[in-house]
């Protein structure tokens, strides 16, 4: 893990309440797909972020965060580069990395922003290992919250063993995924859940639940992967 004062290169609201911000480093880093970074507030005051980017990019990295005035603890962050242009972060950090070694098919499930995570692990894995299977299923309110949704349909038609499947809680009869639970739309989908490698990042409450629900249907414990893990 390296301390760099990181310059900021782009800033963009991808929806109202998420910002795309891309941060130019004084220095290349290695990192692995799914780790994170800290952004340092103050002696005391880390603030973890996924990165978006993908590890082949080693001079700037990627971040989504999603920011509404009354979270202070990401619209600080944004403020903060509004206002002077520049951070200083920690990186890389996290042990929820992709595991380009396995042979598993993988299952990667995000809730909100928790997609950047699985964005860094789809770009290196389509890069790597484009012929093991790879099913992203991604969660949100209403459609208008799946930022990339047209990009991973797209993909999809590009790669043919990757499955793109978005799920929102609220749609009309327009929606052209599932409706309902993030969760709920894998257990329905996935039968094998023992013969996957799992990767999740979304709110802690969800990640226990996938845990917990998964683990009982057969997945293994050491399948499962995401940060949250370690606080929950």
């Amino acid at each position: 893990m390296k301390q760099l004062l990181a310059q900021l290169a782009e800033l963009e609201n991808l929806t109202p309440q998420v910002y795309r911000v891309v941060l130019q480093l004084p220095e290349a880093i290695e990192f692995s797909a799914g780790q994170y970074l800290q952004v340092v507030m103050g002696e005391r005051d880390k603030r973890p972020f996924s990165i978006a980017s993908c590890p082949s990019k080693t001079d700037t990295v990627e971040l989504h965060i999603g920011a509404t005035p009354d979270n202070p603890y990401a619209m600080e962050v944004i403020e903060r580069l509004q206002q002077q242009r520049e951070l200083v972060i920690e990186a890389p950090l996290g042990s929820a990395q992709y595991r380009p070694n396995s042979e598993r098919a993988m299952i990667l499930i995000a809730g909100g922003t928790g997609f950047s995570y699985t964005w860094s692990i789809l770009q290196a894995h389509l890069r790597e290992q484009p012929a093991r299977p790879v099913t992203l299923y991604w969660g949100g309110r209403k459609p208008a919250d799946l930022y990339y949704d047209a990009k991973l349909q797209a993909l999809s038609e590009q790669h043919e063993h990757f499955h793109y499947r978005p799920v929102v809680e609220e749609a009309d009869a327009q929606w052209h995924g599932a409706i309902g639970l993030v969760h709920q739309a894998v257990m329905l989908e996935q039968t094998d859940l023992a013969e996957a490698d799992v990767y999740v990042a979304g709110r802690f409450e969800m990640v226990r639940v996938i845990r917990d629900d998964f683990h009982a249907r057969g997945l293994p414990l050491a399948q499962l992967y995401g940060d949250a893990l370690a606080f929950i």
